[in-house]
């Protein structure tokens, strides 16, 4: 499958400026579009389609719209925000023609029931937070029980970041242009594009050319792991070892062991560091308790789940003083977690030797451990995700995943993907243990670092979406269910 581009709002720019330069009507081809999506969703009541205009190329893409609703004899009426002529001229031909054949346009939000709403208020434009008079006309929109077509982006979501610039649309379904942006996927976006489709616009092509990042569809990853030889025996799919599990933290190393036998590693074992650790796992007997020196003999290492901090700033525990500079100082593929990535970025000499490493390393941060590597907080992290995701992984030459709504994979060579799988039902305790299991077990069975972190990352989210889909969660979904619908994912996609 050919991945779906995600462009950066730099990169459309160039899209659209090569496309100028051509001479390609854009406008009218996008207006065109939305009318088309309009039809598509508004409901047959007799009620009028309200096409909400804003004063940049959105609300000139809503003005073509309008006057092509108006030709196939749908009830239209324009709400005009700015209530003066558009600034491009494309806009404003539509603007005509749509009042020429009797379109109705006013400045004051209509009496009576609408049958859709299209929003074409603000566009990928926005830079600072909605003034006090466009976000009451959003709360009016939300208000309303009308669907919403969003034109590109929800009005008020920061296309370049997923973030709300402080009250955004909550569409029904978002029409974006040309290709899709980072927001629609990330942040915020989710809960406010509904629905997303892309048309785009003749340019498929140009857009894919630029393009850094990509959807990650089970579509796009489900090829990556084959379908298994009947000749094949455990040592074929390779050993994973867990390092961590400290006193009254067993259980979150247990979570990764178990997901990695789960996600069908040859071998797994538990190097669990806590005096109070079990010698046997009774839920997965099948499960290895070995020391570090075993774990350094294994294909591929997890370290941190439960490895326990230094009860003071001061102090330097056993895991990070001894245990995690050798499993670093090793030539074997290895996957970063929770306290590792917390020892990781309370000691710079432990950051400079992952960046050395010649072995494949991975990073598995939720945005507070990406704010700790990267000397800031989970906020500002939130608040630019893929230039945290990029950074973090430039600065550790490493394969990063930045967990959250529309986690982030970002690579050493500056590409990455946004995940489209998951739900609120992964924000549950061992969540992030588990998919750090399921990214060792794909390393062992032979995946690069690239293809086995988007491959853990999509089947962990779909897990989630099927567990949902049942009626297990998304509230009290827990990380055991996730690990164990995770196996039945991945044999589904390599079957």
């Amino acid at each position: 499958m050919t991945p779906i581009p995600v462009l950066t709002t730099d990169a459309l720019r160039a899209v659209e400026a090569s496309a100028a330069s051509a001479s390609l009507p854009l406008m009218e081809r996008a207006g065109r579009a939305v009318a088309d999506a309009a039809r598509a969703l508004a409901a047959d009541t007799g009620s009028a389609i309200l096409v909400v205009a804003g004063p940049g190329n959105n609300g000139g893409d809503a003005w073509v719209a309008a006057a092509a609703l108006r030709e196939s004899f749908h009830r239209v009426v324009v709400l005009d925000v700015a209530g003066e002529p558009a600034k491009a001229a494309d806009a404003r031909a539509a603007r005509v023609a749509f009042e020429q054949r009797g379109g109705t346009v006013t400045r004051e939000w209509p009496a009576g029931a609408v049958a859709l709403v299209v929003d074409g208020l603000l566009g990928i434009g926005l830079a600072r937070d909605v003034d006090a008079p466009y976000a009451a006309l959003i709360a009016r929109i939300n208000g309303g029980s009308a669907p919403v077509l969003a034109i590109d982006v929800p009005s008020g979501l920061d296309s370049r970041t997923g973030a709300i610039r402080g009250t955004a649309v909550r569409a029904t379904r978002t029409l974006t242009f040309i290709a899709h942006k980072i927001g629609l996927h990330t942040g915020d976006g989710p809960d406010c594009c509904g629905e997303i489709a892309c048309d785009e616009l003749g340019l498929g092509e140009a857009a894919r050319a630029a393009a850094k990042g990509h959807l990650l569809t089970p579509q796009l990853a489900s090829p990556w792991l084959r379908k298994r030889a009947r000749n094949t025996h455990k040592g074929d799919f390779g050993t994973v070892a867990v390092v961590g599990g400290n006193r009254g933290m067993v259980g979150a190393a247990l979570l990764t062991a178990r997901a990695a036998l789960l996600a069908g590693a040859g071998r797994v074992y538990a190097t669990l560091l806590g005096s109070d650790a079990p010698s046997v796992d009774l839920v997965h007997p099948e499960l290895m308790m070995r020391g570090v020196d075993d774990a350094l003999r294994s294909d591929v290492i997890v370290a941190g789940p439960g490895a326990g901090q230094s009860p003071s700033a001061t102090s330097v525990s056993m895991f990070e003083r001894n245990v995690l500079p050798s499993l670093i100082a090793s030539d074997r593929a290895l996957v970063l977690d929770a306290d590792a990535l917390n020892a990781v970025a309370s000691s710079e000499s432990l950051a400079s030797d992952i960046a050395r490493r010649h072995a494949a390393t991975l990073l598995t941060p939720h945005p507070a451990e990406a704010g700790r590597l990267l000397g800031t907080d989970a906020k500002s992290v939130q608040a630019d995700r893929l230039g945290a995701a990029l950074l973090l992984a430039r600065q550790s030459k490493a394969y990063v995943v930045l967990k959250g709504a529309g986690s982030i994979c970002a690579f050493p060579d500056g590409r990455w993907s946004i995940n489209t799988t998951g739900n609120p039902g992964l924000a549950t305790p061992g969540s992030g243990d588990v998919l750090a299991g399921i990214v060792g077990a794909l390393l062992a069975q032979g995946l690069e670092a690239e293809q086995a972190l988007q491959y853990a990352v999509c089947a962990h989210g779909a897990a989630a979406d099927r567990c949902v889909a049942r009626g297990l969660g998304p509230v009290g979904l827990t990380a055991s269910e996730i690990a164990l619908e995770a196996r039945d994912v991945i044999n589904r996609w390599c079957a």
